[in-house]
């Protein structure tokens, strides 16, 4: 199934049709950020690596050096494959994708490990599905080359320091909320300044547990007559009795939702704005 103008308004009254999760129904009803379920720890933990020759942290803000995409082309591929595999959720989740760990930032945790993975037919036969190169590899280091292994996400402030290897500043797993505080820099709350792979971020105090919800920001879609610039992709979260789902739609259409709180404007103030991954600085 492809995107279509059909599509989209049907996809506007799904996204109403959601609960917000941690909170009581709006009348609205937003997309849910997380339940405590999908935002659980995973049980399996790789063993980070003892140590980090050379390991750097020129710009202090928290991420190895060798960690970072330091390349124009390694930082376009990474961005072509990350909003790549986060778009073809939508059309169909893959079954490498654990069903526990789907939510919003569950979304953003997949599609990173995926992009730095070596895209070979054992990785095609793996995700499933209609996929295809959507650009050359990164070059700089894969997933199991990774300077960090697959513990990629940092867990708090300060500048790296070689002791964060071995305790817990690094993880497997990172809400929204961690995503957003140690893992992406703001970029600003105009559109206009987005590149594809920048996260979307919305805080919404009224939903108790979760408040933090993420999307990924596409840019261009995937199909060439989808030929708007401003799409976006995220998961729903998920509830007791609703494992959510993905969602693709317009900035456009995000501008008129029916709960301003939802809406990915400047004059609100639920909309954090635009962030940028660090290791793409």
């Amino acid at each position: 199934m492809r995107f279509s103008a059909f599509n989209t308004m049907c996809l506007l009254c799904a996204c109403l049709s959601q609960a917000a999760c941690g909170g009581a129904r709006s009348q609205a009803h937003p997309p849910p950020v997380s339940t405590a379920k999908t935002e659980a720890r995973p049980k399996r933990v790789s063993d980070p690596p003892a140590h980090i020759p050379g390991a750097i942290d020129a710009d202090d803000d928290g991420i190895p050096d060798r960690a970072e995409l330091r390349s124009f082309g390694d930082r376009e591929n990474f961005r072509r494959w990350f909003t790549g595999v986060a778009e073809m959720q939508f059309y169909e989740m893959s079954k490498a994708w654990n069903a526990e760990q789907r939510d919003c930032a569950g979304l953003v945790r997949f599609s990173w490990r995926e992009a730095l993975r070596t895209h070979d037919r054992q990785w095609l036969w793996r995700m499933g599905g209609d996929y295809a190169a959507f650009a050359p590899d990164v070059r700089a280091y894969t997933l199991d080359r990774s300077p960090l292994g697959e513990r990629l996400f940092r867990t708090r402030f300060g500048a790296f320091q070689e002791s964060d290897v071995r305790d817990d500043s690094f993880s497997e797993f990172a809400d929204a909320r961690t995503l957003k505080d140690f893992n992406s820099e703001f970029v600003g709350r105009d559109r206009r300044a987005a590149q594809p792979g920048d996260l979307i971020f919305f805080h919404q105090p009224w939903a108790q547990r979760y408040p933090y919800h993420v999307m990924i920001f596409l840019g261009a879609a995937r199909e060439a007559s989808e030929n708007a610039t401003d799409w976006v992709v995220y998961h729903t979260g998920a509830m007791a009795a609703d494992k959510g789902t993905i969602k693709k739609v317009r900035l456009a259409v995000l501008d008129y939702h029916p709960d301003k709180r939802w809406r990915p404007v400047e004059h609100n103030r639920n909309f954090l704005g635009f962030y940028r991954l660090k290791i793409l600085r």
